[in-house]
């Protein structure tokens, strides 16, 4: 695997001056943020090796390189998911090649269901916990060269960035939540009793992402932020049917104030 790393790092070193100090995720309906960013070079997925492309409308499928905040990032615009047929390898693949980059903080945005009765839809929540209902990517061999074999993960988000992000929303008049994220295999959206389910125990939004890359993050000792835009509820007498288009408009309302918010962190966090 980490040759294989090496090689995806090596191509995308070469495309590019930026040393990304950030990465950044862009979830459904969010990659609106690359407008924001001073893009240097943009790599489409097909052609960076060992890639593996997205097939999900709202997800473009690009490597962007640039400044935002004045640091150095790379983002996803799109994101690959288990429910489209991908290995957790592939998933979490460009997780590790950002690491390869110099990358120490990972920002992840996701499109997720409420499922805290407090919640409306529009809201923001900053992720400090997860529940993992999904396979988990370290399973298989553990080369040591690239994390350990038992990896710590009482700190998945990190404390101090999960405070800053929650001053500048105060000091910026952003509306916020925190809490719990369930990650789920997908692709159909829960049913009623599911979504009491994962209430019940303990979670407070549901989506189809992100734990995989927090795991693999921390696997190489990455620091991590997540933030999940509501864009449905799985609250009792506000459960509706709801389609892909909808999570979708529904998370464009919403992306300017996490553009305001990513922006700046990256403006106030020293990450070197």
């Amino acid at each position: 695997m980490l040759e294989t790393i090496k090689e995806s790092a090596r191509f995308l070193q070469a495309k590019t001056k930026i040393q990304p100090e950030a990465g950044i995720i862009l979830g459904t309906g969010l990659g609106g943020l690359t407008s924001e960013i001073e893009i240097d070079t943009s790599i489409p997925y097909k052609l960076i090796p060992n890639f593996t492309v997205s097939t999900v409308e709202g997800h473009e499928g690009k490597m962007i390189f640039g400044k935002l905040g004045r640091k150095d990032v790379v983002a996803m615009q799109g994101r690959l998911h288990f429910y489209e047929g991908h290995s957790m390898y592939d998933i979490t693949f460009p997780i590790r090649v950002m690491n390869e980059l110099g990358v120490r903080l990972l920002i992840i945005s996701n499109a997720s269901g409420g499922l805290n009765p407090e919640f409306e839809i529009g809201d923001i929540m900053f992720i400090r916990d997860h529940i993992n209902l999904m396979p988990n990517p370290l399973i298989g061999p553990n080369n040591v060269k690239i994390g350990p074999r038992f990896v710590d993960m009482s700190k998945a988000y990190d404390p101090f960035i999960l405070k800053l992000v929650s001053d500048i929303a105060l000091d910026k008049g952003i509306k916020h939540h925190t809490g719990i994220y369930a990650g789920v295999s997908g692709p159909t959206f829960e049913t009623p009793a599911e979504y009491n389910y994962f209430h019940r125990i303990g979670a407070d939004a549901v989506g189809m992402s992100t734990v995989p890359e927090v795991i693999v993050a921390r696997h190489m000792n990455m620091k991590c932020f997540a933030v999940s835009i509501i864009t449905d509820l799985g609250v009792e007498g506000k459960i509706v049917e709801i389609s892909h288009q909808d999570v979708i408009e529904a998370a464009k309302l919403v992306e300017p104030r996490m553009t305001t918010i990513i922006k700046t962190l990256l403006e106030q966090i020293r990450l070197k």
